[in-house]
């Protein structure tokens, strides 16, 4: 962008509209704006800023008590949100600790996405909540790496119910266990040898969709079977496709994510509500950024495709803070610096309008000063902070991108169970 009359007139009204978010009572100018959406999706910068995930939940719990909203969907495996999500409802008969249950069930790096103290107070709200609630709220992972987490789920949930089905399961996990669940031993082997487990799982997720009212003892149960198995279906066609580069690996999970959205709207019936937790990158609508040139596709675009003005995407960026991430993939987490955004940056250029938190609402972000191209910080689970400026900025039309944009001065890092 630069520094130059439209950074200026953009600086000059952010200064003068944007609306200062000073504690969470100021979110209701947020709340007039989504209006009668059905599919609220809240973004992230980061995968480990304690901010984006408090101002989440606190926009979750407001759309859940005020507007009715009826679950939340998170970048979580299935297998383990949906212990999150019977803990949250009281569906399970034994009394569980919620810190070890979070502990127990997210092991998979990244670990601190979900077993932090941020969704721990989320989860015991949301369970409280449920408590008196005449529709319980859900809380579900809508993500696709659980391929054996996944396939052991259904084995053992058809040998607790005594269930026929369950040796066809078998022979679809026995065509896996060669690989002693590893998801990128069995891409390597895809690819070189062209054998595959496509059949064996397709075979049991149309199995288990045409019984699943017989098979399942109630309708969670049923949900969550059918959903084990559209996760081994879809991660069996992610790691194949893993190996040949490009996109397509990209477009499949995300395609897998908006398809359990829309499951788990019909589930919870034709007046339900969706909330949905993910990275920017996800629920940006990703045609108002470079990923569009590369033929990458993501949730918010799709559901905007899809469902159009039911729709409403909440950005979120910081200027600058700390934030948990690793230095490389399965490496130990570390509370790294975030340093100051790059100039020229979107997260730039609103510091420069005030170093405060604000909200940039739809009448400000949908005018003319912000349909223009500038950088857009992005994190992930691996981070270098030295070598940002190369890689972490994503070149973004704020004003295509999002519905409205929350920005946090200064952030800190999650904290990790």
């Amino acid at each position: 962008m630069g520094l130059n009359i439209q950074y200026l007139k953009v600086v000059k009204a952010i200064r003068e509209k944007a609306v200062r978010l000073n504690d969470y009572g100021n979110l209701d100018e947020l709340f007039n704006a989504i209006g009668d959406a059905r599919y609220v999706l809240l973004g992230e910068a980061t995968h480990g800023t304690s901010e984006f995930y408090n101002i989440r939940a606190e926009i979750s719990k407001k759309l859940i008590e005020e507007k009715g909203f009826s679950f939340v969907a998170v970048e979580g495996d299935w297998p383990s949100c949906y212990m999150v999500n019977r803990y949250c409802k009281g569906l399970d008969e034994e009394k569980k600790d919620i810190v070890t249950l979070l502990k127990n069930n997210f092991k998979r790096w990244p670990t601190w996405m979900w077993a932090n103290k941020e969704v721990l107070s989320f989860a015991e709200w949301l369970k409280k909540h449920n408590e008196s609630a005449k529709k319980k709220v859900g809380f579900y992972g809508i993500d696709m790496y659980s391929l054996f987490e996944s396939m052991e789920e259904i084995i053992r949930y058809l040998e607790s119910i005594g269930s026929e089905e369950v040796e066809v399961a078998k022979m679809a996990f026995s065509c896996f266990q060669p690989f002693e669940k590893n998801e990128h031993d069995y891409a390597m082997t895809t690819a070189y040898l062209s054998e595959s487990c496509e059949q064996e799982v397709l075979k049991l997720l149309l199995d288990i969709q045409s019984k699943k009212e017989a098979i399942a003892t109630d309708d969670e149960a049923s949900l969550s079977l059918e959903l084990n198995a559209l996760v081994a279906a879809n991660a069996e066609l992610y790691y194949r496709s893993m190996v040949k580069g490009g996109t397509e690996t990209w477009n499949i999970r995300d395609t897998h994510m908006v398809e359990t959205i829309e499951k788990l709207t019909d589930f919870h019936g034709s007046d339900s509500k969706v909330i949905v937790w993910e990275h920017n990158t996800h629920i940006g609508d990703a045609s108002a950024t470079d990923m569009a040139e590369e033929g990458m596709v993501n949730v918010g675009q799709l559901m905007r495709e899809k469902h159009g003005s039911d729709v409403f995407a909440v950005g979120f960026g910081t200027y600058q803070g700390t934030v948990i991430a690793g230095p490389s993939w399965g490496a130990p987490l570390e509370v790294m610096e975030v340093p100051p955004a790059s100039r020229g940056s979107w997260e730039e250029v609103i510091h420069r309008a005030g170093q405060y938190d604000q909200i940039i609402l739809p009448n400000l972000l949908q005018s003319s000063l912000f349909d223009t191209i500038a950088g857009h910080r992005a994190i992930g689970v691996v981070y270098e902070p030295a070598l940002e400026h190369f890689g972490n900025y994503v070149p973004t039309n704020l004003a295509k991108r999002y519905d409205s944009f929350i920005f946090i001065d200064s952030t800190t890092a999650l904290k990790p169970l």
